[in-house]
C-alpha cells in the first residue's frame, strides 16, 4: 500500500495499474469511430450543468468539435490534426473522459491514486523536464519529466481529469497542470473545473483497479471543501492591529551590503546580484537589481514578489535564461525592478519545501521574516542614488499577489501596487497576526488587481471579490479587471494595464 499525505489529508491506496502516458488522439479516435458518442451504455453518469440535470440530447449538443461534429473541442470533422497521432487528446470534458474509460473497461483515477503516482514530493525535479510555459502539447511521453513509477507527463502537457467530485460546487478534479499553466499547478490537489469544461488544455489518462481493493469506494467519494466565508467575519480592532505591527518592527542596523556579481543583458538591462544583512538572526538577503538601459536615473522602481515556483528552483538560472516575462516589459519601459530572495524561497527555501504550510507557528514566523525582507530591501534601495525611492511600486504574482495583503499593510513606502492573479486564501484561517483578512482593510494605496474568472487558486466569488471589497483604498483608486481565463492573465492585457497604472500613479518615464 502507498500512503499519501496531501491537501485533503492522508490516505492509503492499494496497488493499481495506470496508463503510462495520457490518452492520445489515436486512442480516442477508436472511441469516436466505434460510435462512442451514440452508445448510451458508455455514458453512465447524470449530466448536471448549473445545478440542473440535462437530457441525453441536451448533453450531447455540448460535445462537438470546431465543425459541429461530435468529438473533442480541438478536432475538425471528427478527426484530429495531421501528424498528431501520439499527442494527448485535448479539449475534453469530464463526461467524455469518463465515457472513454468505460469504453476501455478502465476508470478515471481518484485524486488519491493520481497523487500517489504523480510524485508531488519530487515536483522541483519533475517540472523542469516537463511541458510547462509552452505554446501547446507535445507528443505523449516525449519529455523526460517522469514520475516515480515511470508514468510520463503527469506534470504539464495536458491537465488530467480525475474521478472525484468537489462539493458543493459539482466540479470535478483536474490535476497535474497543462502546457500553458504555471508549473506549481503540478503540486496542487485542489484544481477543479465544471465537468462540461472543454478547454484546450484538458486531457486525461486511465487506471485499472484490482477487484480485491476495498478502498476504491471510499477513495471515490465526493470531496467536501468548505470555503471561508469572509462576509461573516470582522477584522481585528485598530488596537489589536497595532499590536500585530510590533511583530513586524525591526532595528535598522547597518546593511553591510555587498555586490556579488554583474550580468549585462544583451540589449535591455543590467542585473546586479546584491546581498545585505537580514533584519533577524545572522542571515543575509540576496536580491537581483535590474537596471534598464533605457531611461534616465533616478529610476522609478518596482519591487517584485514571485509566484509559488519560488518554493523551489534557482532564480539565478531563470534569470540567466531570460525567464523574466513577469516584468521584462517594465524594464523596457525605462523602470528598474528589484527581485529579492525572500525567506523560504529559492535558495533560502525550507526543506522540505511544504514544511511551512503544515505548522501554524512556523508559517507565522516565515511570514513575518518575509515581510521584514521586503522592508529591508527597500532600505537597501534607499542607499542607491540611481533609484528614486519616492516612486516605488509593488508587483505581486500569484503567491506574491496573495501575500501583498500583509506586505502592503506593514510597508508604507509604496505609492501603488499591481496584483496579478491573487486574492484572499480560501482555506482555514491562519493565526490572526498573519491573516491577510486583518491587514487588507489597512491598505490605502492605489491597487490594480488582474485576475482570471475561473481561477482555481483564488476563486472569483470567494477570494478575489472579498480581497477587493476589503481594501481600504478609496474606490476611485482601485481597479479589478477580470478575464475569461484560469490562473493567468493574457500577456498583452497585463502589459497594457500594468504600464498604464504605473504611468498614472508614478508618472510617465521621461
Amino acid at each position: 500500500a502507498t500512503v499519501h499525505g496531501g491537501f485533503f489529508g492522508t490516505f492509503t491506496c492499494g496497488e493499481f495499474l495506470m496508463d503510462k502516458v495520457e490518452v492520445t488522439n489515436k486512442d480516442y479516435k477508436t472511441f469516436v469511430d466505434s460510435g462512442g458518442y451514440q452508445k448510451k451504455a458508455y455514458w453512465k453518469y447524470p449530466f448536471v450543468k448549473n445545478n440542473m440535470e440535462l437530457s441525453w440530447d441536451e448533453a450531447m449538443s455540448h460535445f462537438r468539435d470546431r465543425t459541429g461534429r461530435q468529438g473533442p473541442a480541438t478536432w475538425e470533422v471528427g478527426d484530429y490534426p495531421d501528424g498528431q497521432d501520439d499527442f494527448p487528446v485535448n479539449g475534453i470534458s469530464w463526461y467524455e473522459a469518463a465515457a472513454f474509460a468505460e469504453f476501455k473497461g478502465k476508470s478515471l483515477p481518484t485524486i488519491t491514486h493520481f497523487s500517489c503516482a504523480a510524485g508531488f514530493e519530487s515536483a522541483p525535479q519533475i517540472v523542469q523536464f516537463s511541458n510547462f510555459h509552452s505554446e501547446g502539447p507535445t507528443a505523449a511521453g516525449s519529455r523526460w519529466g517522469t514520475s516515480p513509477y515511470g508514468t510520463y507527463d503527469m506534470a504539464g502537457n495536458v491537465r488530467e481529469w480525475c474521478w472525484n467530485q468537489m462539493i458543493p460546487d459539482n466540479e470535478r478534479f483536474i490535476l497535474g497542470g497543462g502546457w500553458n499553466d504555471p508549473d506549481y499547478d503540478f503540486g496542487s490537489e485542489q484544481c477543479t473545473q465544471d465537468p462540461f469544461d472543454r478547454s484546450e488544455t484538458n486531457g486525461f489518462r486511465c487506471v485499472k483497479y484490482f477487484e480485491s481493493d476495498s478502498s476504491i469506494v471510499r477513495l471515490s467519494e465526493p470531496v467536501q471543501f468548505t470555503y471561508r466565508n469572509y462576509s461573516t467575519e470582522q477584522p481585528v480592532s485598530e488596537f489589536e492591529f497595532k499590536l500585530f505591527l510590533r511583530m513586524y518592527a525591526y532595528s535598522k542596523t547597518a546593511l553591510n551590503s555587498r555586490l556579488e556579481y554583474v550580468y549585462d543583458h544583451e540589449t535591455d538591462w543590467v542585473i546586479e546580484k546584491v546581498s545585505f544583512d537580514a533584519a533577524y538572526g545572522n542571515e543575509r538577503v540576496g536580491a537581483y537589481l535590474f537596471l534598464p538601459k533605457k531611461g534616465t536615473p533616478p529610476f522609478q522602481t518596482i519591487v517584485f514578489v514571485s509566484g509559488g515556483h519560488a518554493f523551489g528552483g534557482d532564480p539565478a538560472a531563470a534569470i540567466r535564461n531570460n525567464h523574466t516575462g513577469s516584468f521584462d516589459f517594465i524594464l523596457k519601459s525605462g523602470r528598474a525592478v528589484l527581485f529579492p530572495v525572500y525567506k523560504g524561497t529559492f535558495e533560502r527555501s525550507y526543506r522540505p519545501a511544504n514544511k511551512i504550510w503544515n505548522d501554524a507557528y512556523l508559517f507565522r514566523d516565515f511570514t513575518i521574516m518575509s515581510a521584514k525582507d521586503l522592508n529591508r530591501s527597500i532600505d537597501y534601495l534607499e542607499t542607491r542614488p540611481e533609484i528614486n525611492t519616492d516612486k516605488l511600486a509593488y508587483l505581486g504574482l500569484s503567491y506574491g499577489a496573495w501575500r501583498a495583503g500583509i506586505m502592503l499593510a506593514v510597508e508604507n513606502r509604496f505609492k501603488a501596487a499591481i496584483l496579478n492573479v491573487g486574492g484572499l486564501p480560501t482555506g482555514p484561517a491562519s493565526l490572526p497576526e498573519v491573516d491577510e483578512f486583518n491587514f487588507v482593510p489597512r491598505i490605502k494605496i492605489p491597487i490594480l488587481m488582474l485576475n482570471g474568472k475561473y481561477d482555481h487558486w483564488f476563486p472569483y466569488e470567494t477570494s478575489q471579490i472579498p480581497f477587493y471589497e476589503l481594501l481600504g483604498t478609496p474606490d476611485e483608486h482601485k481597479k479589478h479587471y477580470v478575464y475569461k481565463t484560469w490562473h493567468m492573465v493574457p500577456r498583452d492585457q497585463r502589459i497594457k494595464e500594468t504600464l498604464a497604472w504605473l504611468d498614472k500613479y508614478l508618472g510617465p518615464v521621461m
